[in-house]
């Protein structure tokens, strides 16, 4: 191969060098930005679950009404009794205390789960975001490797450039 042959090869070589070194910044750009999306997305995820209440859900606000319901009709019933019985205003309020209890009772457990909610969507926030931070981690490196092959492809096409300049050396003829 000709010294010029040599110097496009090794121009070639630069060049390719060069342009996949834009291309794969290009990829990981777009990639990184994926990942950044992803992170914000969760995050927002995150937000809106840990903080709603676990009471204002509608499961939990059809138990409450049921049982508030239930227990109006058992505070009547105490006084229904009462009066016709001639039972005592210390049963009455027994009976109604012994109902506010009970609504105490299930609000509690209503506020229990929504903690363990809580718990639960943290422990899923946590593992997502520190699956997404190592998803951008691998990104840099991928980005730092690529730097890197293509510096090191520039400067092996270099090196061929300026060996196809160089004078070849000449052997001598004869012995020592």
């Amino acid at each position: 191969m000709g010294i010029l042959g040599s110097a496009i090869g090794g121009a070639l070589g630069v060049a390719g060098s060069i342009f996949g070194g834009i291309s794969a910044s290009k990829a990981m750009k777009k990639v990184k930005k994926n990942i950044e999306g992803q992170m914000r997305d969760n995050e927002a995820w995150y937000d809106r679950r840990y903080n709603e209440d676990a009471t204002q859900h509608a499961d939990a606000q059809a138990a409450l009404t049921t049982l508030e319901e239930r227990l109006k009709q058992r505070n009547k019933a105490a006084a229904g009794t009462q009066a016709v019985m001639g039972g005592t205003e210390e049963s009455v309020a027994a009976e109604k205390e012994a109902n506010a209890q009970a609504l105490a009772n299930t609000t509690a457990q209503i506020a229990a789960a929504g903690q363990a909610q809580k718990n639960a969507v943290e422990q899923q926030y946590l593992n997502q975001k520190s699956s997404l931070n190592q998803a951008l981690n691998n990104v840099e490196m991928n980005k730092a490797q690529a730097i890197s092959s293509a510096v090191q492809g520039v400067a092996q096409a270099g090196g061929q450039i300026a060996s196809a300049f160089d004078p070849q050396p000449v052997s001598a003829a004869g012995g020592n």
